[in-house]
């Protein structure tokens, strides 16, 4: 992106006052920027003032541009450096004191030649082809003049360009006998610095593998720090002995921005430095959280090893003071759109080195570049908002709370009322901070990334706390929600309805009395196992495939690389060069990649799950309900004390415990409507009900309940007492023709009427009317029975999977981790839920455990 070219772009107006109020200390200031190369040959670019300033007379500006040199023709007599030199005519004749005699206190001048072509675009002097410079005579001894001199040969026996030895130097034999000259022409070979003849057996030349590109990546990393809104953060360890090596006396740095204003003119603005060492008072004031205290200078060095020196200058130092810490920090503007930035602020921190043994020490040190702006804006937002969403959350957890009161047919508020809000509340408060912290996210992803010009910074690790804050809170509230749902699915009341009945009698033998007499042919169990069994496994059935949800987030993430959209950097590039500097990983970003993912993806599938697969292939409820209703079995739910569900799965049939044929013959029948339709009101359809129960027919059911749970069921037959197993048998019959009755309106004291939900009770999720004489049942087309299964209550475990993978890719920085802990997690919980729901089931229904797999 554009903005992104240099922080010149962004720093277009540098305002005077610093964001921090101790910065106003300091005396910052700005003048026109200059370059060596703007100034004019005769002038030089004065390094104090930072401007140009003339030569004297006879001289000109140096290569370097920053001091001056005698024109050609004339000899330096002194030289203090800038224009402080002094030159002097030289000699009319065409020899010249050389450099090497000047730095033996000669006098230096250039050489006059007759052609001006012998002269370099630099000035200097130079021999021509053919020719070297002699400062030497044969037994090199130094001459008082040097002089260009022809080589005392021919070409292809002699070099003609070497200086170094100040004479002409005989070539190497190889190219004398190879090529005839000092030149190793194809198609010779030329190899460790010799010529070999083309007949000569070598190898072929091999290209080296090293490619530039490689060699200068340990340089594109380094100018990384110059892209303007990366963060920036680099370590490196150093020896010691390097140390004194490179830096054996300190050198000051003053340290400047350059900018351009209004009109186009550039200046450049000293930049204030915070010096964490520094002490005023015995105080290290800079090392104070409040700004107005600090103390603000302009000059820093790297390294200072010569006021450790003891006696003796040119002695090891016994201490050194080393820069290991320096951060450039940059702080936006408010509300600027146009990339306005304040002065940058340079924090450096000394660390003393005592030096013992310097090559085997070792000092790290560390860079970074840190981009700030102003956060109170979006806390207040993000305020606002929470006092809103969390104002309709408490309103929400009331009418939840409300509902399970009139559902458990309770009117007092006690402390579980109490309770019961809290945990409702908590799951309301966490999808509040889910929409805050996701809208957050990819308000941070999406105004960062795709800016065209700088108006937001990311937040920092310290002004990411908050965020993070908030999303562990999240995390912790819905894990409560979860594990109550939990508890509730697995300790519902729930009982099988055997409406088949006997198909006439049989002769049985009376044991003890020695007699025949008849007795009616006993129903068969199997079918209330099958539809146990069925109903076992779709305890943990879900919309979505946990083990395909977090793989294909993760192949997003990691292969196709999404995560270098969380990366603090300007690019909005999936994929990124390996050798390259990899910014440091933005902890908001990666929550708003990963959640955005993780939403999308789930939401694709559950919408996926419904238009096609449920409707094409699948539909474990619908297909639930139909065996129901082929086996001739009603299943009766109570998820709280006076409210639950009831499938009706009395078949039109009559029978179900029948053969091959005849089922088959059934089945034709109703595919062809020659019988009568399959709902609890006849001439309907309808199957499910949620159903509000009356307190004298909640009594009853606990009555007999309580008789058939005091025996959860023989682990072996035949090691229970005849009396226990007879008396749970008694009751398993009592309550199947309790419910049947009840059905079947027998109970005028406890009967029950059918109707439709209004509405806003649907949309409130609560009942306006009590269950007092007569209990009630609403049609229900939409299986919600399923909310006692994990298949209805997808949007909470999805929720609580996705805060699970972030809360673990937060602390670890790991998303391959992350993914590996959810999905073992789901695995556990999934594991618990069919286990001890299996055993309650076998509790509330009488049947045998061992038959449920």
């Amino acid at each position: 992106m554009a903005l992104w070219s240099s922080w010149a772009v962004a720093a277009v107006t540098v305002f005077l006052q610093w964001v921090l109020p101790g910065v106003s200390q300091a005396q910052t200031f700005s003048f026109p920027f200059r370059q060596p190369e703007t100034c004019g040959r005769s002038q030089y670019f004065d390094i104090s003032a930072l401007s140009c300033a003339p030569c004297g007379a006879h001289q000109r500006q140096d290569a370097r541009g920053t001091s001056c040199v005698c024109l050609p023709g004339f000899q330096m007599i002194s030289n203090n450096g800038g224009a402080d030199i002094i030159c002097k005519k030289c000699p009319e004749d065409k020899t010249s004191k050389t450099k090497l005699t000047w730095l033996l206190n000669s006098v230096e001048c250039c050489f006059i030649f007759v052609n001006d072509s012998w002269l370099t675009a630099e000035g200097k002097c130079h021999c021509p082809p053919g020719h070297i410079l002699v400062e030497r005579d044969i037994n090199g001894t130094l001459l008082s003049q040097a002089t260009c001199k022809l080589c005392d040969g021919t070409e292809n026996s002699f070099t003609v360009a070497n200086t170094l030895g100040n004479r002409c130097v005989r070539c190497e034999p190889t190219f004398i006998n190879t090529s005839r000259s000092c030149a190793c022409l194809e198609p010779n070979t030329l190899t460790g610095g010799l010529c070999f003849g083309s007949t000569g057996n070598f190898p072929p030349p091999m290209i080296s593998p090293a490619r530039y590109g490689e060699l200068v990546n340990t340089e594109t990393r380094l100018n990384a720090a110059y892209s303007f809104g990366t963060t920036y953060q680099q370590d490196c360890v150093i020896p010691v002995s390097k140390i004194l090596t490179d830096f054996p006396t300190p050198i000051f740095f003053d340290l400047y921005l350059e900018y351009t204003d209004e009109n186009q003119h550039q200046y450049i603005w000293a930049l204030p430095v915070l010096n964490l060492n520094l002490q005023h008072n015995k105080i290290f004031v800079n090392q104070d959280s409040n700004s107005g205290k600090w103390l603000l200078t302009r000059r820093i060095f790297l390294v200072d090893a010569l006021s450790g020196r003891e006696n003796d200058l040119g002695s090891q130092p016994r201490l050194i003071r080393i820069a290991t810490r320096i951060s450039l920090s940059i702080h936006l503007v408010p509300n600027t759109k146009k990339g306005n930035i304040y002065p940058p602020l340079i924090t450096i921190g000394y660390s003393d080195i005592d030096v013992k043994d310097p090559n085997s020490q070792f000092v790290k040190v560390s860079f970074s570049v840190e981009y700030e702006m102003n956060q109170e804006a979006a806390r207040i937002q993000t305020d606002i908002a929470l006092g809103v969403l969390g104002g309709l959350a408490v309103l929400t957890s009331l009418l939840k709370t409300a509902g399970w009161k009139r559902r458990i047919g309770s009117p007092m508020i006690d402390l579980q009322t109490v309770m019961k809000f809290m945990v409702y509340y908590a799951g309301d408060l966490t999808n509040v901070f889910v929409i805050i912290t996701v809208a957050t996210g990819l308000y941070w992803l999406i105004f960062f990334k795709a800016q065209k010009s700088v108006s937001v910074f990311l937040p920092t690790p310290t002004q990411e706390e908050r965020f993070v804050t908030f999303v562990g809170c999240a995390f912790a509230l819905k894990a409560l929600q979860f594990l109550h749902k939990l508890v509730s699915q697995v300790t519902i009341d729930i009982f099988f309805i055997d409406w088949e009945r006997p198909k006439g009698k049989v002769l049985k033998a009376v044991e003890g009395e020695g007699g025949v007499r008849s007795a009616t042919v006993p129903v068969s169990i199997w079918r209330t196992y099958f539809v146990a069994n069925e109903w076992n496994e779709i305890q943990t059935v879900r919309k979505i495939n946990p083990l395909f949800q977090v793989l294909t987030v993760l192949f997003f993430l990691e292969v196709v690389g999404f995560k270098n959209l969380a990366l603090m950097d300007s690019s909005s590039s999936l994929s990124r060069d390996p050798s390259s500097y990899i910014a440091p990983y933005s902890r908001i970003l990666r929550y708003a990649v990963s959640s955005a993912l993780w939403l999308v993806i789930g939401m694709i599938q559950i919408l996926f799950f419904a238009v096609f697969y449920e409707r094409f292939i699948e539909d474990k409820i619908r297909q639930f309900v139909d065996l129901c209703s082929m086996s001739n079995i009603s299943v009766f739910l109570l998820s709280h004390k006076c409210f639950g569900y009831y499938i009706h799965g009395r078949s039109v049939h009559g029978h179900a415990d029948t053969n091959m044929e005849e089922m088959n013959m059934n089945l034709k029948r109703e595919a062809e409507n020659l019988c009568s339709q399959r709902g609890l009101v006849p001439n309907t359809e309808g199957q499910t009900f949620q159903i509000a129960i009356s307190g004298q027919m909640r009594q009853h059911y606990d009555r007999i309940h309580e008789t058939l749970t005091r025996k959860n069921g023989p682990a072996r037959l035949l090691s229970s007492s005849a009396s226990t197993f007879e008396q749970s048998i008694k009751a398993y019959n009592t309550m199947n023709k309790f419910l049947g009755s009840f059905i079947d309106h027998v109970h005028k004291d406890m009967d029950y009427f059918i109707k439709d939900k209004l509405l806003l009770e649907k949309i409130l999720g609560i009942e306006f009317m009590e269950p007092m004489e007569k209990s009630i049942f609403y049609n229900d087309d939409g299986y919600s029975f399923s909310s006692v299964l994990y298949y209805g209550n997808e949007a909470t475990l999805l929720i609580y999977d996705l805060l699970f993978f972030c809360i673990v890719d937060l602390a670890c920085q790991n998303f391959i981790l992350a993914a590996f802990l959810t999905y073992l997690q789901q695995e556990v919980f999934k594991f618990i839920r069919n286990i001890v729901g299996q055993k309650n089931l076998a509790s509330k229904t009488l049947v045998d455990q061992r038959f449920l797999i």
